[in-house]
Parts: structure tokens; sequence; C-alpha cells
């Protein structure tokens, strides 16, 4: 079997959802497709198309939610400074990480 992709197939990360973001968008987890784009797909772009897809679910929450939260991206915890810097490729792996109080 050959190891080549095919060219014509759509590039997709998976998004894990925890906690607040799970509860805006009814989901744990999607496939969400890269936007075709010359220029590459930064994870700064994310939260953007993330809110746009769920626009008629949950989407003014989600787009609270995120913005108090962190991206880790295969299994990595990112930087916000970092956001603008990481290229989103086939296959990543990218989870909402919503803050968390204790007591």
């Amino acid at each position: 079997m050959s190891s080549t992709s095919n060219p014509t197939s759509t590039a997709c990360i998976k998004v894990l959802y925890f906690a607040a973001s799970s509860t805006a968008v009814g989901l744990t987890e999607e496939t969400v497709p890269i936007p075709p784009n010359s220029k590459g797909f930064f994870l700064s772009e994310l939260a953007d198309l993330l809110v746009e897809r769920h626009s008629n679910h949950g989407g003014k929450e989600l787009k609270a939610v995120l913005a108090s939260s962190q991206w880790c991206v295969d299994a990595e915890m990112v930087e916000d400074g970092d956001l603008a810097t990481i290229e989103l490729k086939d296959g990543m792996e990218v989870a909402v990480i919503c803050p968390v109080s204790g007591g």
C-alpha cells in the first residue's frame, strides 16, 4: 500500500474540547478541515474559525471561553505569544484548555 497522500484530500486537525468549551459547543471533540491557504493556517486563526463553525450553536459562549483559555498542540502547551508561529497541519491535535478554579 502506498504511503503517498492524496493531493485532493482535505487536511484536517482534531480539536478536543474540555470543560466550558465542551459545554458551549456540545462536543468533546471534532475533526476540523484546515482552510486552504497558500500562507498556511496558524493557531492564532483557529479561535475565529471555531466560533464561525459553531455560530448557530454556542458561538458566543465559545468565543468568551476561548478568550480566557489556553491551547495545547500535540500534547504541548502553547504560550499566548507563540500562537501566530504555530502552523496547523494535517493530523495535528489541538486541545482547548479552559481555566479552572479550585478550593
